[in-house]
């Protein structure tokens, strides 16, 4: 695991909730995420191989200055990430649009922990199977519709989950 971030001693675990993104393809989507992840106290975590260089200038467009304060790790692999969380299986969730359940019947807590799969092809079927179907989750929507952008869901999922927590953290 490697910590990316300029400012990586600055870091520190809010216990709020974790973010994996597995494989992303699409830098802005992932400093859209740095952005989220620094807003809301959730940790940022991404699992290789990347689709683009950590120091893409899409990256940190999207993530303005986020990434100073918002540091990355980097896992090799998907267990790797959820080893690094310390969070036990039943509070891992994967996002998917064939999950099991809507993340309307999920009671979330602090430290949960949210796996997002690549952009083009959400979660294979070898990471999917490392979840439970009850930690197989989906966002609602119209019938007909793929999927939301990922940046989009891990949006959705976090302030959903953080709503739930009553915002615990904010400021305002």
């Amino acid at each position: 695991m490697e910590i990316v971030s300029p400012w990586a001693w600055q870091w520190q675990n809010t216990g709020m909730f974790h973010v994996i993104l597995v494989h992303p393809e699409i830098p802005p989507n992932t400093g859209n995420a740095i952005r989220l992840c620094a807003n809301t106290g959730a940790q940022l975590h991404l699992v290789r191989p990347l689709g683009f260089e950590l120091d893409d200038a899409r990256l940190r467009r999207a993530g303005l200055d986020y990434h100073e304060w918002q540091p990355m790790k980097v896992h090799d692999s998907l267990d790797a990430a959820l080893t690094a969380t310390g969070a036990p299986p039943e509070r891992c969730f994967a996002l998917t649009t064939q999950g099991a359940r809507s993340i309307a019947g999920v009671s979330f807590q602090a430290g949960d922990v949210f796996v997002f799969g690549r952009e083009t092809a959400g979660l294979a079927d070898a990471e999917l199977a490392t979840f439970s179907a009850a930690q197989r989750i989906r966002l609602p929507m119209r019938p007909g519709q793929r999927s939301l952008n990922l940046s989009n869901a891990v949006a959705v999922t976090v302030f959903e989950a953080w709503r739930q927590q009553d915002y615990a953290g904010c400021a305002g």
